[in-house]
Parts: C-alpha cells; structure tokens; sequence
C-alpha cells in the first residue's frame, strides 16, 4: 500500500518536474524572459523575469531533491513475500544425493545375480 503511493507521488513529480523544466529557457527567451520584457504585457512586470527563473531553478531543485528521496524510500517499502532462498537453493537442500533412473518391470540386479557362462566360447572369425 505504501510503495503504490510512494510510486503515484514520484509519477506526479516527473511530471511537475517536467514541466518546470521546459518552461526554462536556457537563453532567457523562455517564460522568465517573456513576463519580464513587454511579451508579458502590464501584469508580467509584477513578477521580473529574475523572479521568475528564481523560482523555477528552486522549484526544479526541491522537485529532483524529492524525486531522489522518494525512489530511495521506494525500495524499503517494497513488498517481498517471497522466501530469502531461491527455488534452486530450496530444491538443492531437499535433493537426495545421488537419483537413480527408475525402469518400471526391471529387476534390481543386486538381488538376481546373473549367471556367467562357466566356459565361455571362443567366437572364431569369418575366414572368406
């Protein structure tokens, strides 16, 4: 429950983060600069364009300040039901040591000892 709002707020922020982000201009002709000059009209000199990119380069820096807290904080909050072992590990435990391949009909050979040919016979070559 906390991680999903932990994730909800970081998506709201990218998103605020990335508007404060284009609405700076990196030469001044962007929104801090449009309020100042006369493309603001009578009410953009209420806030100057110094203000104005003031404020937007503090909002971006407290908007990535929590964006960073809050994907740190995300990893504490994130549900592990699952066993510390993998299933590998779990299986490798509980294995026996040695499987053995189980034929059904088979005898065990252990208990019915074969009979060897007392004297063996020579096999003798095709001579053509």
């Amino acid at each position: 429950m906390a991680y999903t709002i932990i994730m909800i707020l970081v998506i709201i922020i990218c998103v605020l983060l990335t508007i404060v982000v284009l609405l700076q201009s990196g030469q001044g002709g962007g929104l801090s600069g449009g309020m100042g000059g006369n493309a603001g009209g009578g009410g953009g000199n209420m806030m100057g364009a110094r203000r104005t990119a003031d404020f937007l380069s503090k909002t971006t820096s407290v908007l990535a300040t929590l964006f960073l807290t809050l994907c740190l904080a995300a990893n504490f909050f994130i549900e592990s039901d699952v066993a510390t072992r993998s299933t590998i590990q779990e299986r490798g435990v509980n294995a026996p040591a040695e499987t053995e391949m189980v034929i059904p009909g088979a005898e065990d050979p252990a208990e019915n000892p074969s009979e060897a040919p007392a004297d063996p016979q020579p096999v003798e070559p095709d001579s053509e």
